[in-house]
């Protein structure tokens, strides 16, 4: 064959199998912008961070997620929620704002909320009354909805997340606990755990919820390693809101709403930490109310993609976890 008909014909078969058009790369994700901002109401004063999704420019009203940290951490400074949980690229993925609130050592020298104090667990009081006012004003400046509005927290910060579900039931669509414990717990003797029970402790929440009473959906997140909070805390907690759902049902504790898994998944990624999926529906059907993820081999530290002293990054992404359990729950 002639050589230059050879050549020819190579170039020919080489330009047939490039595409017609050139590939373009995938473009880059838009990331949204972090304002930093100063409370001051009623209740007294407060710096947080907002993170804004690309979302926003469209002008419809997105969804909000209010993020506590634990003790020793800020919400964005040293050591902070913002970067320990990978919340941020999440909600520029789907769409909704972030909201990290600061402790200030003022108010506690290690930076943890005050959930345990009395003080702090009734509504337009204290710390619940500040979260709640920043929560109102990051709605009504980015004109966010207010009917898909959530609150999780970690270690004390889930203590306050609790808090702020039974004080503004009204508010708060959703709560999630990651490693932390139910209302009142101040009053639990950890020698004698029979003495108040998380039924009694419900009592308290219910009453205090007043008229604004509702089954709050409810996921709470537990390592079974942790010698921080310990495991039978979150397996009180589910006891405790099932009991609360229970109550706000009907104004009785009749089971209309109980503490026994309707399903229970186990999930498990190559080269994750496996974890259980429990759900609890009310007796008469319906809707997801109380959702229980175990963490097998977790530690006191939160689990998924993120950087800072108090992550474990052989997940699961629980950030991811809990946006899909906010996602489709609104205020009634």
């Amino acid at each position: 064959m002639n050589r230059r008909v050879l050549i020819a014909g190579l170039v020919a078969a080489f330009a047939l199998a490039l595409p017609l058009e050139p590939a373009t790369a995938a473009e880059p994700q838009a990331e949204g912008t972090n304002q930093t901002k100063w409370y001051n109401g009623p209740e007294g004063q407060m710096w947080y961070q907002v993170h804004i999704p690309p979302q926003q420019a469209a002008g419809k009203p997105l969804p909000v997620v209010v993020s506590l940290h634990g003790c020793t951490m800020s919400g964005y400074g040293l050591n902070n929620m913002r970067d320990l949980t990978n919340f941020n690229q999440v909600a520029d993925e789907k769409g909704f704002i972030v909201v990290y609130p600061t402790q200030d050592v003022l108010r506690n020298l290690v930076g943890c909320w005050n959930a345990f104090e009395p003080a702090h667990q009734r509504r337009g009081k204290g710390e619940p009354g500040l979260v709640a006012g920043v929560t109102k004003k990051v709605v009504a400046d980015l004109k966010a909805d207010p009917k898909r509005v959530h609150v999780n927290g970690a270690s004390s910060g889930a203590g306050l997340a609790v808090i702020l579900g039974v004080t503004y039931p009204d508010v708060f669509a959703t709560v999630t606990s990651v490693a932390g414990g139910e209302y009142s717990l101040n009053d639990v003797d950890p020698n004698d755990l029979d003495a108040v029970t998380p039924v009694d402790t419900a009592k308290r929440a219910w009453a205090e919820m007043g008229p604004r009473a509702r089954p709050v959906p409810t996921l709470v997140v537990q390592g079974d390693q942790d010698t921080t909070v310990r495991p039978f805390l979150a397996d009180r907690l589910v006891k405790h809101w099932a009991a609360i759902d229970d109550l706000a049902l009907n104004s009785a504790l009749d089971n209309d709403m109980d503490a026994v898994a309707d399903s229970n998944v186990t999930v498990t990624t190559p080269g994750l930490k496996t974890y259980t999926h429990k759900s609890y529906v009310p007796r008469d059907g319906g809707p997801k109310l109380i959702e229980y993820v175990t963490v097998q081999g977790l530690e006191h530290k939160w689990p998924g993609p993120g950087t800072g002293a108090l992550v474990d990054n052989t997940g699961p992404d629980l950030a991811r976890i809990i946006w899909t359990f906010n996602a489709t729950r609104t205020l009634p």
